[in-house]
């Protein structure tokens, strides 16, 4: 197993280990709203390129950026690639379905894949699971894919310098990824009822001399 082959180890999480709850189906139907401080529309390749603090929503889905080009393949297929600030990273959010969870993350360049539904972040990628408004996973990596279909994450070593994550740690060293799993309170095991504890032990040096 060589250098090359461990900085691109690929680690596939299942992190919905409670019943299976994917993001939202409805985003893929809602349309796109986009603000920018321009727009360059080529029409011959159906592409648009918004430039100067970008924001993009759809349905849930919120993605913020310096530039986002945006184009639509002949069956409606939206996909858009999201590109940093200089200084900054884009962002991304989006709510799970039947659940008051959101998933956000960031990276240099995020792109958005509405055929595969999936979400890609590229370069000092980070990725977080609030439960409401708490912090429950947080992953950092080169390189992390989202598919919204499945619920699956899937990280990637490649060699990348990590910035500090949103938490203050530092992101993934080179070659690695890094992750922060936070255990699920509901599946944790029951606590005894009070006066349920064991019987305290008592002293004897002579056999039998505890019995009654």
């Amino acid at each position: 197993m060589n250098n090359t082959f461990l900085s691109r180890l690929l680690v596939v999480l299942l992190v919905a280990l409670a019943p299976a709850a994917w993001a939202e189906k409805a985003d893929r139907d809602k349309p796109m709203n986009i603000e920018s401080d321009a727009l360059r529309y080529d029409d011959a390749r159906q592409v648009s390129v918004f430039t100067g603090r970008v924001v993009l929503t759809k349905g849930t889905v919120l993605i913020r950026g310096g530039k986002l080009e945006v184009r639509q393949d002949a069956d409606g297929n939206q996909f858009g690639v999201a590109t940093a600030a200089p200084g900054k990273l884009a962002f991304f959010r989006q709510k799970r379905e039947g659940l008051d969870e959101f998933i956000e993350g960031e990276g240099e360049t995020i792109e958005y894949d509405g055929r595969g539904d999936t979400v890609k972040f590229i370069d000092s990628a980070q990725l977080r699971r609030y439960r409401g408004a708490t912090l429950s996973d947080e992953f950092n990596a080169g390189l992390i894919v989202y598919n919204n279909l499945t619920d699956v994450f899937t990280l990637d070593g490649a060699p990348a310098v990590g910035k500090s994550g949103s938490t203050g740690r530092p992101g993934a060293p080179a070659g690695r990824v890094r992750a922060m799993l936070t255990p699920n309170v509901s599946s944790a095991p029951a606590k005894a009822p009070a006066g349920a504890a064991s019987a305290a032990l008592r002293e004897t040096r002579t056999l039998g001399a505890g019995k009654p």
